[in-house]
């Protein structure tokens, strides 16, 4: 399934709309290229869940975290982009942040191994656009697509 976002504000929208259907446990993969709109779409869904302050891509500090009340869940923002070794990974410790918190993972590709229930969404570049493709599991039924 393949939707088309006019623009920054409609990613953020879309990320908003999601976020009522996100639930502790779930991961979100946002693949694209650079400039695609994955922190766009992440801050929507940070938006959605509440959070008011500033949304900046986790790319330094790999890993923003986000809780109530702040937050309606909690939610790890995670940015992979610099991360070169899967032992980095395994240091971060995502297998265990799934058990209390929601993951939205930017550049998932360096993970040794995505889960098979992720939420997997490609943004790319259109024109002054984007076009979201998801990749929807099981485990996202009728959360699908989000209203």
């Amino acid at each position: 399934m393949t939707i088309r976002l006019a623009d920054a504000e409609a990613t953020e929208a879309f990320g908003a709309a999601l976020a009522a259907h996100v639930r502790e446990g779930d991961a979100i993969a946002l693949f694209g290229p650079l400039g695609a709109g994955k922190t766009t779409l992440a801050r929507g869904i940070l938006r959605g869940l509440g959070h008011r302050g500033d949304v900046a891509s986790p790319t330094f500090p790999i890993v923003q975290v986000y809780a109530p009340p702040d937050t309606r869940i909690p939610l790890w923002h995670v940015d992979l982009y610099r991360l070169e070794a899967p032992s980095e990974i395994e240091e971060i410790g995502l297998g265990e942040a799934r058990d209390e918190a929601a993951l939205v993972i930017e550049w998932p590709e360096r993970l040794p191994a995505l889960w098979p229930d992720a939420l997997r969404l490609t943004l790319a570049l259109d024109g002054d656009a984007r076009a979201l493709t998801a990749l929807v599991p099981p485990a996202w039924g009728e959360r699908w697509p989000p209203r």
